[in-house]
């Protein structure tokens, strides 16, 4: 059996992906992917997101296909953003406190919550390292939502992403302190930059 090349130029023009609201949008079946499973064509990353066989899988891309509310944070954005080499175990991910997520994701990921109308504040489109954009939040949330979640995250990783941050050249210090005000953690920012600058 041979793939619909509709389908299969979609997948190519998707950086080797298809998810199946994709392939409901062009007018097939859900059954024609199972199909295609069946037959060594494609491959089911997880639900919903299907990929050629042959092609290395990127857990964020992947991760991203699944759901439209999820905006990569704290050390996942941290990384996106070059201020952390260390590539996170666990993705970090952040959702409006008003939105479900799937299970999976749950499961796998670390989720935050955050009111919707702070949901969208800083982010941004970002390429992981297979060359996919994703959407994570800039270098002035991250710090911001680290500071905020500082209990659930070890005081080394808040320390050298401050401190990556006060080195890194693309710092924008005005869009950090209007940050900090809408989440309340400018006390804290404080006391951390009068420690590292």
């Amino acid at each position: 059996m041979n793939m619909n090349p509709e389908i299969y130029s979609a997948i190519r023009a998707n950086n080797n992906m298809i998810t199946t609201s994709d392939v409901l949008s062009m007018g097939f079946s859900r059954m024609l992917l199972s199909k295609y499973v069946k037959e060594g064509l494609l491959e089911r990353c997880r639900q919903g997101v299907y990929m050629l066989p042959e092609e290395t899988q990127d857990d964020m891309y992947i991760l991203m296909l699944s759901s439209k509310k999820i905006i990569f944070s704290h050390d996942t954005a941290l990384f996106l953003n070059g201020l952390s080499d260390r590539t996170p175990f666990t993705h970090s991910v952040t959702i409006p406190s008003n939105a479900c997520l799937p299970k999976a994701i749950i499961g796998e990921c670390n989720c935050y919550y955050v009111k919707p109308e702070l949901h969208q504040l800083g982010a941004i489109d970002m390429k992981t390292t297979f060359g996919n954009v994703v959407r994570c939040y800039d270098a002035e949330r991250t710090v911001c939502d680290l500071l905020r979640s500082r209990t659930r995250i070890d005081e080394e990783t808040v320390i050298a992403a401050i401190k990556n941050y006060a080195e890194s050249r693309n710092k924008d210090l005005n869009k950090l302190s209007e940050y900090a005000k809408q989440f309340k953690v400018e006390k804290t920012l404080k006391r951390y930059l009068e420690v590292l600058l």
